[in-house]
């Protein structure tokens, strides 16, 4: 029996959030397998694109089926990450807004549920999410051990605030729904602001960077290295 219900409490949780207006909102919660209450894991807070926003109906595609939840499930047994997948109630994650605050809200509630390693934090998110996680990240620079923004664009004048947050980037150079340029600007005015930030940019495709982005094992042995001092 404890064995059955040790499983049961790891892998993809759906789980329930209060916020402080008493409106519930779902969200899907990554649990390492071997997840033990004790050992600290790292966590990481994924924004999902404007696809992906909550509808009336029910019927949109849900934020776990696209970008981060895909590249968990081929590595789900070995995944270290305790791994945040909400969902936008409105359009947009900018800093301030809405969504945001709710995405904050769970993070912060995941961080009393569970053992988190506050130093290693990431915060990560595709196309509307890419600007999100630029955004979230100048209004909480300290929060962050490192940020993955991708296909989004942000606020060069915020380069000062967030140059020295470790920074991965990916774009497709071919992307007509998010241009490239948003990111390079972001990245030229980090590295002209004196940070040191990693940029891939993938030719020959489009708005779709996420698949290659997050299918990178790479990319989740650089945020383990990455911890606040």
């Amino acid at each position: 029996m404890a064995l059955s219900a040790q499983a049961a409490d790891t892998g993809f949780l759906d789980k329930t959030f209060k916020d402080s207006t008493g409106t519930e909102h779902k969200y899907v919660l990554f649990v390492p397998h071997d997840y033990k209450k004790g050992q600290t894991r790292p966590t990481i807070l994924f924004l999902h694109g404007a696809g992906e926003t909550k509808t009336k109906d029910g019927k949109g595609k849900m934020p776990v089926e696209v970008g981060i939840g895909p590249a968990i499930k081929k590595r789900e047994k070995t995944f270290p990450f305790i791994t945040i997948i909400p969902q936008a109630p409105v359009r947009g994650w900018q800093n301030g807004g809405e969504s945001a605050k709710m995405a904050l809200g769970i993070l912060e509630s995941v961080e009393k549920e569970y053992t988190v390693d506050a130093k290693r934090t990431y915060l990560t998110g595709l196309s509307m999410g890419g600007f999100g996680t630029w955004s979230i990240a100048a209004a909480l620079p300290d929060k962050w051990a490192a940020i993955v923004p991708v296909c989004g664009g942000g606020d060069v004048k915020s380069a000062e605030k967030i140059k020295d947050i470790p920074c991965w980037n990916f774009h497709g150079d071919t992307d007509t729904a998010v241009k490239v340029e948003l990111s390079r600007t972001m990245i030229e005015a980090l590295v002209k602001a004196g940070g040191k930030p990693k940029y891939d940019e993938y030719k020959g495709v489009g708005h779709n960077s996420w698949d290659k982005a997050y299918g990178t094992d790479e990319l989740y042995e650089w945020m383990l290295k990455q911890s606040k001092k």
